[in-house]
């Protein structure tokens, strides 16, 4: 809030927002960034204070709401927002960070897991999605400045990165790989040490996944390095309408 954000939401004029990481009850945040005129918002934060937690503003209002995917450990820490449009259903997901040691490392792979789960149980009701979010791991060395060095390290990992290969055998599309195959030096996050954002020495760990019939309706997938004021930047996704 205090590093522009409400400038930039409304710069951006998109039709939904997504957030992941916003370690705050909407209680904490100021009032004007909790209901912004002429969006339906959605906030949910975790259990735990000042940690996790998604959000999503809307300006088309969702048929129906849903958080979490039905499991507590998982959904305790605030991570899913689901949202049904007429279209299809959209997912806002903070996926866990594996960085701070083996437990955490489990548990994220275990999420994914019981994401994909989750994802393909709805598919199965005839559902189309778009998954959106932080999912705090490169695919491909094109995806990361440094892969070699980054090989033993969690958000790099054979079996992190593994998970998005299951992802695409199921029938999920990174959009903007689809459009931008080859182009390097694309990222989405960076460290604060080391000066690494002005170096461009980052890592793309932000994804638009769709389901394959939503491919024809994709008419852009982007990053948006300029906009300053966190160590993500925002990336984005223009759909036709059905």
């Amino acid at each position: 809030m205090n590093k522009g954000f409400l400038d930039w939401f409304h710069s951006a004029s998109a039709d939904v927002v997504c957030l992941q990481e916003i370690k705050a009850y909407p209680e904490q945040v100021d009032p004007a960034a909790v209901q912004v005129d002429g969006f339906h918002t959605v906030f949910n934060p975790a259990k735990k204070p000042g940690y996790s937690g998604v959000a999503v503003y809307s300006k088309p209002p969702p048929r129906s709401v849903h958080l979490g995917m039905g499991i507590e450990r998982f959904d305790s820490e605030g991570r899913i927002i689901r949202l049904e449009f007429d279209e299809f259903d959209l997912l806002n997901v903070y996926f866990p960070n594996g960085t701070s040691g083996d437990d955490r490392l489990k548990f994220k792979l275990e999420f994914y897991d019981a994401f994909l789960d989750h994802c393909q149980a709805l598919r199965a009701q005839g559902k189309k999605l778009v998954i959106t979010g932080d999912v705090n791991t490169a695919h491909k060395p094109i995806d990361l400045k440094n892969p070699k060095a980054n090989e033993k390290n969690s958000g790099f990992l054979p079996e992190e990165r593994a998970w998005i290969d299951t992802l695409f055998t199921h029938g999920y599309v990174d959009t903007f790989r689809l459009l931008h195959p080859d182009e390097p030096e694309q990222y989405t996050w960076w460290s604060y040490r080391f000066n690494a954002r002005s170096k461009n020495i980052g890592w793309r760990i932000d994804y638009f996944f769709v389901t394959e019939d939503l491919v024809p309706r994709i008419k852009d997938s982007f990053i948006s390095p300029e906009v300053m004021g966190s160590d993500h930047c925002p990336i984005g996704l223009e759909i036709k309408a059905g």
